[in-house]
Order: structure tokens, then sequence, then C-alpha cells
């Protein structure tokens, strides 16, 4: 269950930086609104997985994963570069992530 509410952040809040995009520095009624709700539920989701894991390997797992979706995104959808720099740290970026997860989640 814990993962599951922790996979439900990361989605909410790739999907509320998606849509800060979108909401053109705010003037963008509906996808401010999107932004603000999604980033509400992801740092409440976020709280509920704190109770059963580290908040170092918690945050780390949360940001790690959010970025890297929202590079991939930038990458497909605005036609962001996607070098060989920016996919290897990605790449590092998931490694890390597979550390921390090896080291211990508690």
């Amino acid at each position: 269950m814990t993962a599951l509410l922790l996979a439900a952040a990361i989605v909410s809040e790739v999907i509320a930086t998606v849509c800060l995009k979108a909401s053109d520095g705010f003037s963008r009624p509906i996808p401010s609104a999107i932004t603000v709700v999604g980033y509400l539920i992801s740092f409440w989701l976020l709280a509920l997985v704190l109770k059963e894991l580290s908040v170092g390997t918690t945050y780390a797992i949360w940001s790690a994963v959010g970025t890297a979706a929202v590079a991939l995104i930038g990458i497909a959808a605005y036609g962001e570069t996607a070098s060989f720099l920016k996919i290897a740290s990605l790449g590092l970026i998931v490694l890390g992530v597979i550390g921390l997860n090896a080291a211990g989640a508690h």
C-alpha cells in the first residue's frame, strides 16, 4: 500500500509540474488550479508515505522519479533536447534510487 501511495504522489506531482508550464505563469485558470490541487494531493500522499518510510529514501524516490518523468515529458511533449548527457544523467538518477532502495528503506 505504501508503494502505491508513493506512486500516486509522484504521478500527482508530475501532473502538477506539467500543468505549471501550461499555466503560463498562473495566467490560465484551469492549468493553474490543476497545479495547486496536484501539489496539495502530492504532499498529502507524501505525508502518508512518511508514516512508513524514512524521509531520506521517500524524498529521494519522489523527487528523482518525478524529475526523470518530467524531463522525459519535456523531451516527448515539448521538444526539449535529448542529448546523450541528459539521457545518461536520467539513468544515473534511476541508478541512485535503486541504490537507495538496496541500502534499505528504513
